[in-house]
């Protein structure tokens, strides 16, 4: 039978390169990996058999009975959020307490990273709707996207009218969430900071008690893919594995492409073990667990979302 050539679109991951080179390839498929600025739309594309999707999105859509995507326990982006939450300079606000009636600029309400962001709030006894929620760019003229889904905003949120850096500059927000940052917080003169004095010790702490770094975006395929080559999750799963795990390896090996990556790299081996980014339903089964029940809590999931239904 012909080899099935599988087409896939994803932006570019450090920890896909393996595979993006041909250094690792996927058994009995002919991988095609597109390098893409943003988290594709893979539904509205006729020519993607599947991409980087966003976690919310996916979960939500399985709580609503739609079946079109196949998402895999392959979470090709996570990380932790204490260091997205911005505020001014000359700002006294310090923790997530500090945000009580604030109004708070964020990049999109029903995303998977502001859902964990919402929850560091919602942890430290923070009233989520007492806050007035803005959405909106980060910088004025940034390329559209999708910031509040399918369902009708709480009465507390709503779509802002200028960028959250300009809204935050001249005062308009009292923080804003982002998953990335403005270019100017990689210079001297930055007239933001991060609310967490040390985001990196409060991140520690969040492992340290919860055991896994949030899950932001993950692979999926469209249904009628996985249909026809049913074989192909499994197949795809081992082979973004293998991806990472050579990824790691070089890295370990060649680290001066950063002036301490290697004490970054040693400092998570002892923090994390061998992988801080785990694959597979099991060993993300906690963490799916708290992100369904944030959805849900948090208004944007009508009803609770079990985490075995997510990758079923």
């Amino acid at each position: 039978m012909p080899i099935p050539r599988i087409r896939l679109a994803l932006r570019d991951w450090d920890h896909l390169v393996p595979l993006v080179t041909g250094r690792v390839r996927a058994r009995g498929v002919a991988l095609e990996i597109e390098s893409r600025d943003v988290t594709p739309d893979v539904l509205a594309e006729p020519g993607l058999d599947g991409g980087e999707t966003s976690f919310s999105r996916y979960v939500l859509g399985r709580g609503d009975g739609d079946q079109r995507l196949a998402g895999l326990p392959v979470f090709v982006m996570r990380g932790f959020r204490q260091r997205c939450v911005l505020v001014r300079n000359d700002s006294a606000l310090a923790a997530p307490r500090d945000l009580a009636g604030a109004t708070i600029g964020l990049t999109g309400w029903p995303d998977s990273g502001n859902t964990w962001t919402r929850a560091l709030l919602r942890a430290d006894g923070v009233d989520l709707s007492a806050i007035r929620w803005r959405v909106g760019p980060l910088a004025a003229g940034e390329a559209g996207k999708d910031r509040i889904g399918t369902r009708p905003l709480p009465a507390n949120v709503r779509v802002a009218d200028r960028s959250l850096v300009n809204g935050l500059a001249d005062g308009t927000f009292d923080a804003v969430f982002t998953p990335f940052m403005p270019p100017e917080m990689f210079t001297p003169h930055s007239r933001f900071r991060h609310l967490y004095a040390d985001h990196r010790a409060a991140e520690q702490e969040y492992f340290a008690r919860t055991g896994f770094v949030p899950g932001i975006h993950i692979l999926a395929l469209k249904r009628e893919v996985v249909d026809e080559h049913p074989w192909l999750p499994e197949v795809l799963q081992d082979a973004f594995e293998e991806s990472k795990r050579v990824w790691l390896e070089r890295r370990r090996l060649l680290t001066d492409t950063t002036p301490w990556l290697l004490d970054e790299l040693e400092t998570q081996a002892r923090l994390f073990g061998d992988d801080w980014m785990p694959y597979g339903a099991e060993a993300n089964a906690a963490m799916v667990a708290a992100f369904c029940e944030e959805l849900h809590e948090q208004g944007i999931a009508p009803r609770p979302v079990k985490a075995e239904e997510v990758f079923a």
